[in-house]
């Protein structure tokens, strides 16, 4: 009986590792005429591409109609009817996150033990930092070495005098705040956020005193407070103070913090968790449906996106020609980032071709370069990770809604290029102080910013208070912001990808042993949560494998022993095997 059981699981294994040769192939059968004609040549490209092509086609339709719209200086209300079904497009996008981060976070979080979560969130979060370390880095080597911030282009009429106070320790409180939120259903809709308001002055507080405690002294609270405005007009220097407050906004770091604990927990409680792990997985496969169905709309959406924003500047030829090196030096960050950078990292680390894994993700780029969006695309990255790639969906599940608002490569490269090239402009010079202040800053707002558009703007002005630089200046980089933002989401969303590619071949080893203690339990004559007792357990009809060994190792009582020594010991001899053979 152990030798069976080490036979099956030595199967298993093997079969885990790679498809089987053309001996072990089963014999081909002609006994069902109905069965479908397998596509061969261009017809099977263009069945496995359609989405692709017909994402490029949106894309390459909205520039054209841009374009060729521009010089009819069409009416803001046409402008407006232009954009209308991409906004649509974007709104339904956006109506699918909120689920697809709960469903996705708490089943993926549930198939996994407690301590296999602890080693899977730490490799992310160690591999999301230190790529916002190294794009901050790659930015400012770049901005200094191209050196695009021309003093000419420094326009006083364009300078806001609104100076507002933004402090890199007010942002970090304010990540704190909305990792833990105090109410989970209001963080479906505000988050927090520091403002600073006035401080009440002393007359003011003792008229409000006099007003609750004196009968008659209505009048002089109102006269207390005519004072004060008056005192203000005059120009007294008013004292701001911090206040917490909230906005308008999903508070989505929360709400993944949420249910990551409470799909780490739910997976430790067994069989009485199951049907609530069925219950989200299921709301996941719907979303996943959903998006299907929503991606035939894409030629429409996103062109109308594009479209829409192309007309809406002002003069598209000027702002190009001002702030062009800024542009260039941005894309080639970007660029030299994604093609080599990344590339390197997955060969490095996953021993395959990158270049094929990149292709795979160019109808998610795309997707996230139309809606400037890394959540907005969060949908079709689910299903290029899932589908395409084969990527583990336990992983997929875990790393992408965590990385959609953590890792924001593409926005430290850029807030690290932006502010120097403001403080270029602004005849500023730069010492070796402020260059780490900028490198460092650059780093820690990339990673509390949100996966909305142009979030960015706003933290920049967190890294030009740091250097003591003209926050005003920002204004000049809002005409290029909905051009540069497209490109450097699609870095955010690509090294999100990335990273669950390079987490799932680290965490190899941990995950085969969760499926080869599941192989064990189905080897038992114990029956399945369904009632069926599966034959050298298989699949059911329409069950993933992700729900398989979920179940089976969730449903493993107190009684059921597997010793995860010698499931690691096998698991270290196929893989020292697996390695030799690709050597060979």
């Amino acid at each position: 009986r152990t030798m069976e059981k080490s036979g099956k699981f030595s199967d298993y294994l093997f079969a885990k590792m790679g498809p089987p040769t053309a001996t072990e192939l089963p014999p081909k059968t002609t006994e069902r005429s109905d069965a479908p004609v397998e596509l061969t040549g261009y017809r099977r490209w263009l069945s496995d591409n359609l989405m692709l092509l017909v994402t490029l086609s949106g894309v390459l339709l909205g520039v054209i109609l841009g374009l060729s719209l521009r010089p009819l200086n069409l009416h803001g209300d046409s402008i407006m009817l232009i954009s209308y079904p991409g906004e649509l497009f974007m709104r339904v996008l956006k109506l699918m996150i909120l689920p697809l981060v709960i469903s996705s976070l708490i089943a993926g979080s549930a198939s996994l033990n407690a301590k296999m979560n602890g080693k899977i969130a730490l490799r992310t979060l160690v591999y999301f930092a230190s790529t916002s370390f190294f794009n901050a880095a790659l930015g400012i080597a770049l901005v200094l070495l191209i050196h695009p911030g021309n003093p000419d282009l420094h326009n006083a009429d364009d300078r806001s005098t609104d100076r507002r106070a933004v402090n890199l320790l007010d942002s970090l409180l304010d990540l704190g705040r909305n990792v833990f939120p105090d109410n989970l259903f209001q963080a479906s809709i505000q988050q927090a956020h520091t403002v600073y308001l006035p401080k009440p002055s002393i007359l003011h507080a003792f008229n409000e005193t006099m007003n609750e405690t004196l009968i008659s002294g209505g009048a002089g609270g109102g006269g207390g407070v005519e004072a004060q405005r008056q005192a203000e007009e005059l120009g007294e220097d008013v004292v701001l103070v911090r206040d917490v407050q909230y906005r308008s906004g999903t508070n989505t770091l929360g709400i993944v913090f949420f249910c990551l604990v409470f799909g780490t927990f739910l997976g430790t409680i067994g069989q009485k968790g199951q049907v609530v792990v069925d219950f989200f997985a299921a709301i996941f496969e719907v979303i996943m449906k959903m998006v299907t169905c929503v991606m035939w709309l894409t030629p429409v959406g996103i062109s109308s996106v594009i479209a829409g924003k192309i007309l809406s500047v002002d003069d598209l030829g000027l702002v190009m020609a001002q702030l062009m090196w800024f542009i260039i030096t941005v894309a080639i960050g970007v660029f030299l980032y994604q093609f080599v950078v990344m590339q390197a990292i997955y060969f490095v680390v996953v021993r395959r071709n990158p270049f094929k894994f990149y292709a795979g993700l160019i109808q998610a780029m795309l997707t996230a370069f139309a809606t400037a969006s890394t959540a907005a695309a969060l949908p079709i990255t689910f299903r290029c990770m899932n589908e395409k790639l084969r990527v583990d969906p336990r992983i997929t599940r875990f790393v992408l809604p965590i990385g959609c608002n953590i890792n924001m490569d593409g926005t430290a490269l850029y807030i690290a290029v932006a502010s120097i090239f403001i403080a270029q402009m602004s005849g500023m010079v730069l010492g070796f102080g402020e260059l780490l202040t900028v490198l460092l800053t650059s780093t820690a707002a990339s990673m509390s910013s949100a996966s909305v558009p142009s979030a960015a703007l706003v933290l920049l002005l967190v890294v030009l208070t740091a250097i003591d630089a003209p926050v005003q200046d920002v204004t000049l980089l809002f005409a290029v912001d909905w051009f540069v933002d497209r490109i450097r989401t699609t870095n955010n969303m690509l090294g999100d990808c990335y990273t669950a590619a390079i987490v799932e071949e680290l965490s190899r080893k941990e995950l085969m042993a969760l499926d080869a203690a599941s192989v064990n339990y189905q080897d038992m004559p114990a029956g399945t949560p369904n009632g069926h007792s599966h034959d050298g357990g298989g699949l059911l009809e329409g069950q993933t494998e992700l729900e398989t060994s979920s179940k089976c190792a969730m449903t493993m009582t107190d009684s059921v022993v597997v010793d995860m020594s010698a499931v690691m010991n096998n698991v270290n001899l196929n893989l020292q095997q697996e390695h030799s053979n690709r050597r060979v």
